[in-house]
């Protein structure tokens, strides 16, 4: 095992999805999911692996319009023998205050209350060393991936309190555990975003809040363009195994992983007998080593 990523932490490591966390074994009947990056990539296909395992309702936020994606999650539903999810699609800048809370006033005029506040918007603007960086770039990146995150997670709070789960998901990255030269704004922005999960936690665990991260391992998504080309090769997982993975977490509610991280490419059965391990000895947590 390489315990600077994780990889290895169980024996098999998934590139695509399987049986074990097939989407259609799972029931989200009467429960409500709000994805942001939600028009493609990684945000669309876990927006269709929760209309196949019939979640009720599913808001999706993107800032480019997310309403075409809306026909897949019925056609989703239908071929999985569910009824068609009530659906709002909100074009929103999750950088934005104003554009946020526009959001929410959209939002909670169709769904009294949120169950899932899945933070998947991203964005890698490129890979530079810090002395040839471009700062607006630089910092575009932590606002994406840290300040979206905490002004989603600020803004529909009151409507994920009134929820039976009250879960928080973040998208994470392998890349915030190891140092990969020019990656200083998009590998600190994935750590960063583990911290913001133990605050969530920390003030509102006592309200029923649960809080965890998801990284999808390497998929070849539009984000690709930022990364260095001569890691291309690796971007070999698919974007279903994580969505898939994404909705196996989720369909009970796992209170052992309260601040935790989980690789998508670990085999989620192995994961799960891993669980007393997990907790008895704090793992997958980030920490001083002393």
């Amino acid at each position: 095992m390489d315990p600077s990523t994780g990889h290895g932490f169980v024996p098999i490591q998934r590139n695509d999805t399987y049986p074990f966390i097939d989407p259609t074994k799972s029931s989200f009947s009467g429960q409500n999911v709000l994805i942001t990056g939600a028009a493609r990539g990684l945000g669309r296909e876990m927006a269709i692996s929760y209309a196949k395992a019939g979640a009720s309702g599913i808001a999706l936020l993107d800032i480019l319009d997310a309403t075409p994606v809306e026909a897949d999650l019925r056609a989703a539903a239908a071929a999985t023998g569910n009824p068609a999810p009530t659906l709002v699609s909100v074009q929103v800048d999750v950088t934005s205050e104003v554009s946020v809370a526009s959001a929410v006033k959209t939002v909670s005029a169709v769904f009294q209350s949120l169950d899932f506040i899945i933070n998947n918007a991203g964005l890698l603007t490129g890979y530079a060393t810090l002395l040839d960086s471009e700062p607006a770039k630089w910092w575009r990146d932590w606002e994406v991936n840290v300040k979206g995150p905490y002004l989603i997670s600020r803004a529909f709070l009151p409507l994920v309190l009134k929820g039976t789960q009250k879960t928080f998901v973040v998208t994470s990255s392998v890349g915030a555990h190891f140092t990969m030269p020019g990656g200083s704004s998009y590998e600190s922005s994935k750590l960063a975003v583990l911290k913001l999960n133990y605050y969530l936690m920390a003030e509102h665990g006592s309200d029923g809040v649960l809080a965890y991260a998801i990284a999808p391992g390497g998929v070849p998504t539009a984000m690709i363009a930022g990364f260095p080309e001569a890691l291309h090769d690796r971007l070999t997982d698919t974007p279903q195994l994580v969505a898939d993975t994404l909705v196996f977490l989720t369909r009970e509610r796992r209170d052992w992983l309260a601040e935790r991280y989980i690789d998508s490419r670990w085999d989620m059965e192995q994961l799960m007998a891993k669980k007393r391990e997990i907790m008895d000895r704090d793992l997958l947590k980030v920490r001083i080593a002393l």
